[in-house]
């Protein structure tokens, strides 16, 4: 038996899922959490073996959840369920430990496979990824601007982007204002860009926000 956590912050959502998933008799939904908090409190509960987990959820999330969860339980398979394309967040997840990726467009029997495969030790993303992350270990003299900054100057330029101010990023990442300015002065440098408004472009140009004002992570 596979016994997976759930976590997402829409009940309708992780309902869904679980409904889904309750049809197979070799999965069972050991658990749920709505929040990165309620994540890392059901770990330290109980054992899962594979954590289902939205990139975009309150307080602690995306890539630096990931990081936290494997640095507590290094044996649990992480399978990323998220609305953003693969392009955005695929690479960074994968290399911050999960094991697979899957838009929330996917199929139920992708779903359900993807889950059965990390939960055997195997991988689950698309060819497209695959070649991404080989590029990303050899990264070009030429890559995208985007690709040089760190996890947390990427999530703060998805936040800009998405047109939050730097208060509100503030809040939202628990981090002070000037540190969160200082980010801002960092990613304009190493992108080489003069100002927010080029910064939105870029983002939507190379396809980094689903559509404009919708970039958070």
């Amino acid at each position: 038996m596979i016994r997976v956590l759930l976590a997402d912050d829409h009940t309708i959502v992780r309902a869904g899922l679980r409904e889904l998933l309750g049809e197979f008799g070799d999965i069972e939904v050991a658990g749920e959490a709505g929040t990165g908090q309620e994540v890392l409190a059901r770990i330290r509960e109980q054992d899962y073996d594979v954590l289902v987990l939205d990139m975009s959820m309150p307080g602690r999330s995306g890539v630096e959840l990931i990081r936290q969860v494997k640095n507590e339980k290094p044996k649990l398979r992480i399978l990323v369920l998220s609305m953003h394309d693969e392009a955005q967040y695929a690479v960074r997840a994968l290399k911050a430990g999960a094991s697979g990726y899957l838009t929330k467009e996917s199929a139920a029997d992708a779903l359900v496979a993807a889950i059965r495969r990390i939960a055997g030790g195997g991988a689950y993303f698309s060819p497209e990824t695959a070649e991404r992350l080989a590029l990303d270990y050899e990264r070009p003299a030429d890559a995208p601007p985007h690709t040089l900054l760190s996890d947390r100057e990427f999530q703060v330029f998805q936040l800009i982007v998405s047109g939050r101010s730097v208060t509100e990023i503030a809040r939202e990442l628990a981090l002070s204002v000037k540190t969160v300015s200082t980010h801002k002065s960092r990613i304009m440098e190493k992108m080489g860009i003069a100002n927010q408004a080029e910064l939105v472009r870029y983002a939507v140009r190379h396809k980094l926000v689903d559509e404009l004002g919708e970039g958070s992570a």
